[in-house]
């Protein structure tokens, strides 16, 4: 009996020891299924809350690149920017976190992969965007005599380049860009020249040159202010009669060798506005219109501007 006794309480030692396993078993799987509901939790937080996307997809020289960029928790009252090479351009607000900045690209540039560092939000990322190549015509011009070697004067690359430097906030075009002229488009965007037999080195066509008539109407192609406004009497040598409308965020159009000019500095002008008319003033072979569009100081190519909305 004595023997029976021990042996039950060894048993009754045995079972205290086991359930005392169980329940700190128990506990540890409880904490484990405590660590694992709250970590899908966060897992799900962003892990970078700067969100990029640039258009076109496919972008050639002369393109506009458009980087789209949603910020999560802006909070510090600063715009996004984005930096290629040694060049910083603005991002403007589109929406409630929503910002765009505009790149621009020229022949002038190299084709191939280049990095667009996006900074806000106290963040960075860095993005390859690949830029194909585009092969621009070459065009022999002949300038009659008094033409040919006209330097501008210093008024007048001043103020034009005052006007093609303005970032203005405020976006003031809406849909497509419209066509400025009637004429026939008769020199593309990009062109090489030789002018007199010589090659105009680091030179490309500045815009798109259309043949209208001398006197045809010249209209805004889109929404925006009345920035610029030269004349030959004034010393514009190179651009003849000049308008310059300030569509805002970076986004210049420039219309040259107008005969007339139907608006001043300061006005606000709709899309299909007159705003003057063609003619053949400053280094021009005869009448036509020349219209340069500008994108943060440099010079793109208008027509996918005019084929594609960039809201």
């Amino acid at each position: 009996m004595i023997i029976e006794n021990s042996a039950s309480s060894s048993n009754k030692k045995l079972l205290g020891s086991d359930v005392k396993t169980l329940t700190t078993k128990r506990r540890a799987i409880n904490v484990l299924k405590g660590i694992f509901a709250v970590l899908p939790l966060t897992l799900a937080l962003p892990v970078d809350a700067l969100q990029v996307k640039v258009t076109p997809t496919n972008p050639k020289l002369g393109d506009t690149l458009s980087v789209e960029i949603n910020l999560d928790n802006p909070g510090n009252g600063t715009n996004p920017t984005v930096a290629s090479g040694k060049n910083t351009y603005p991002a403007f607000e589109m929406a409630p976190n929503k910002y765009r900045a505009f790149v621009p690209t020229t022949p002038l540039e190299k084709a191939g992969t280049r990095t667009l560092r996006v900074a806000g939000d106290g963040q960075v990322q860095n993005l390859a965007v690949n830029v194909l190549n585009r092969k621009f015509p070459i065009q022999h011009i002949t300038l009659p005599p008094g033409k040919a070697g006209v330097d501008a004067t210093e008024y007048e690359l001043k103020r034009v380049a005052a006007f093609k430097a303005l970032q203005t906030p405020q976006k003031y075009w809406n849909g497509v860009f419209l066509k400025p002229n009637a004429g026939r488009m008769s020199t593309n965007y990009g062109v090489r020249r030789y002018y007199n037999g010589t090659f105009a080195k680091d030179y490309y066509h500045r815009g798109l040159d259309y043949a209208g008539a001398a006197g045809s109407p010249v209209i805004a192609p889109a929404a925006g202010r009345v920035a610029l406004v030269g004349r030959v009497s004034q010393g514009f040598r190179i651009h003849g009669n000049v308008v310059g409308i300030d569509h805002g965020q970076g986004v210049t159009s420039i219309f040259m060798h107008l005969s007339r000019i139907n608006v001043k500095e300061g006005d606000f002008v709709k899309a299909g506005q007159l705003i003057g008319a063609v003619g053949s003033t400053g280094a021009a072979t005869g009448p036509h219109l020349h219209w340069g569009l500008y994108v943060n100081g440099q010079s793109v190519d208008p027509t996918p501007w005019r084929t594609k909305v960039v809201n």
